[in-house]
């Protein structure tokens, strides 16, 4: 899997990358994820990416060429372009999973007061959302989706199962957890949990489950 990030704040996504389980899943070489400077398809003396938009209003729009020349060069018969956008459909743990197939992602970044509109009508694949919010920084965008897709590929999990029984990937919420000590201020875990009757344990969490979405996420059901 390869994943490229195109944005023109780099270091933001490289300190990212560097570090806990996609640190180490790069070192190991189960993942190739890096930040890909926009400016160098930048023209001009200060390499500028982004200009005022047509028909006036506030803020800057991130310009259609330097992403076209970008993606000239970087895209592959077998790339998958995704430019992360407010008007993209929201991203799920199932959309995860369908990346995840692929074998080379690139990522476009929005910033600012957002793209060009003939990037994502004539340069990419698909458009994608991470919420309801709007960010400053489509990068954070495209590391959540990194990350989110990067664990679901072999190895890059110490344990391989984890990423099948997590909150989404069963449809549902995850279970409650619980670790040493079993009490703790007078808070204690379920006895259950403790029993060491696993068919036991598994109706718990099966049954825990179902009610913490019921309470927290019934659209889910």
């Amino acid at each position: 899997m390869k994943i490229q990030i195109l944005t023109i704040f780099p270091g933001l996504c490289e300190a990212v990358l560097s570090e806990s389980i996609l640190g180490r899943a790069r070192r190991a070489g189960l993942v190739e994820a890096e930040a890909v400077d926009l400016r160098r398809w930048a023209k001009g003396r200060h390499r500028q990416t982004d200009d005022a938009p047509y028909g006036g209003g506030p803020g800057m729009v991130m310009m259609v060429e330097p992403i076209a020349d970008a993606l000239l060069e970087l895209r592959a018969p077998e790339t998958h372009v995704v430019l992360l956008s407010p008007h993209g459909v929201p991203f799920r743990q199932k959309s995860a999973e369908r990346l995840a197939q692929k074998s080379h992602l690139i990522f476009v970044c929005g910033h600012y007061e957002g793209v060009d509109q003939r990037v994502a009508d004539h340069l990419v694949d698909e458009e994608i959302s991470i919420g309801d919010y709007v960010l400053t920084n489509g990068a954070l965008a495209a590391l959540v989706l990194t990350d989110t897709i990067s664990r679901l590929l072999p190895g890059v999990l110490g344990d391989s199962g984890s990423a099948l029984a997590e909150s989404f990937t069963t449809g549902i919420l995850d279970h409650p957890h619980y670790t040493r000590p079993a009490s703790f201020q007078g808070w204690e875990t379920p006895p259950v949990l403790l029993s060491g009757d696993h068919g036991a344990i598994a109706d718990w969490r099966q049954k825990a489950a179902e009610r913490l979405t019921r309470e927290r996420r019934p659209d889910l059901l």
